[in-house]
């Protein structure tokens, strides 16, 4: 199933929750009873919700994470994006952050025990169970790898990679249900996102035995579209409209003619690059989400070679690090890197793996855990800055068992 049917699926989902009968109505029914809620039929609608829910949590972390990290630079007037570009993440600029990514960790938790009680014996043979399983997976993924600290449902805090924990055990119950139902792109995205929590947590082996099960065509995205600006990517305001963000002062700005780093220019009248939205900064524009509808990917094929890559190189094996960096160099039609040493290895699987994975959320988890690397594993970017979200000052506030 390829990644355009995956999106099907949700569409389809969602055209059997509003059912067919009365399909262009717009007559307000009001509000949901939850009670309404425990029935088979409203199974495909709760599982919609956690993917809008995870798709709203992977918008902000990928357009305010790539000022945390070193994916755009901020060259607008928003208020938390202009402290995050100092390198300071405070708790009371993530309140918007952290309030969608535990919504869309505890709507798919939630939502799975729902899903237990209403279907009973038809839960593991029911189509989309492997896909509530991911959405469960990839919201704690993604807490695990920007959170300082995990707090679970208003418990403590406890280290961030509880979250890595929770997901590694969503994924693992999503590719048991999806290979006994053969359905392969779940089984994939399953796979995928398993080897990225268990790299997370230092099981490297483990990541490289899902990793080689991924086709490096696959992609499993977070889903977007231009129906309601809370179903849109956000992309389309902060750096097609207004320049928010630019790739200029990047070292992505230096890129040409690859395709994972797609960028433009902004003319100004009389020639030259027009400035952005502070008036001063050069505005060039990110040219891989061309409108609020793009999907983002979660996980992809060909980021399972640079897992499988840097495990190898973590190992000492520069020529075969080199062989899989390589691999996913010639799927883009692009000419091999050369290393012959550690040390000069290094620097090509961190570059390989910000150019494939730009914009997508990712680079801000490589920077801080790289930062803690000694030797040529080392990457600076993040020394003097803050190096994860703190816990919310709204989570701080309403939870007791915080000190």
């Amino acid at each position: 199933m390829s990644r355009h049917t995956i999106r099907g699926v949700a569409l389809i989902a969602a055209v059997l929750a509003v059912g067919c009968d009365g399909l262009l109505d717009v007559t307000n029914p009001g509000p949901i009873n939850d009670v309404d809620l425990d029935t088979p039929v409203a199974m495909p609608a709760l599982v919609v919700g956690m993917s809008g829910d995870l798709s709203s949590a992977l918008s902000i972390t990928v357009i305010w994470g790539s000022v945390w990290s070193d994916d755009l630079f901020h060259s607008g007037t928003l208020g938390a994006p202009t402290i995050f570009a100092r390198g300071v993440i405070a708790a009371i600029d993530v309140n918007d952050w952290w309030g969608r990514a535990q919504r869309a960790r505890w709507v798919a938790e939630q939502g799975i025990d729902r899903m237990k009680e209403v279907l009973g014996t038809g839960f593991e043979t029911y189509a989309l169970t492997p896909r509530a399983y991911l959405h469960a997976g990839y919201a704690n993924r993604i807490l695990g790898e920007n959170t300082c600290n995990a707090v679970i449902d208003g418990g403590a805090p406890q280290e961030n990679a509880e979250h890595f924990r929770r997901a590694e055990q969503f994924f693992t119950e999503a590719l048991r249900i999806a290979t006994a139902q053969n359905a392969t792109a779940w089984k994939n995205a399953a796979l995928a996102g398993r080897a990225q929590v268990r790299a997370a947590l230092g099981n490297w082996s483990g990541a490289v035995q899902d990793a080689a099960l991924v086709p490096i065509d696959f992609h499993y995205d977070g889903i977007f579209s231009l129906n309601t600006s809370r179903e849109g990517n956000g992309w389309q305001a902060v750096t097609l409209v207004r320049g928010e963000y630019t790739v200029w002062n990047t070292r992505w700005y230096a890129v040409e003619g690859d395709p994972r780093i797609p960028w433009q220019n902004v003319p100004k009248a009389g020639g030259g690059i027009a400035n952005a939205a502070n008036g001063t900064t050069p505005w060039v524009r990110q040219q891989k989400y061309l409108d609020d509808g793009a999907d983002i990917a979660l996980s992809k094929g060909t980021e399972m070679l640079l897992i499988r890559a840097e495990a190898a190189l973590r190992d000492g094996d520069v020529a075969g690090a080199l062989g899989l960096v390589n691999q996913v160099r010639a799927y883009h039609e692009l000419e091999p890197v050369a290393a012959a040493t550690e040390e000069e290895a290094w620097p090509v699987l961190q570059d390989e793996r910000g150019k494939t994975l730009w914009l997508e959320g990712r680079r801000f988890w490589d920077l801080r855990r790289w930062n803690t690397e000694t030797g040529a594993a080392r990457n600076s970017f993040l020394d003097g800055r803050d190096n994860c979200v703190p816990i919310s000052e709204n989570e701080r506030l309403t939870n007791p068992n915080i000190p």
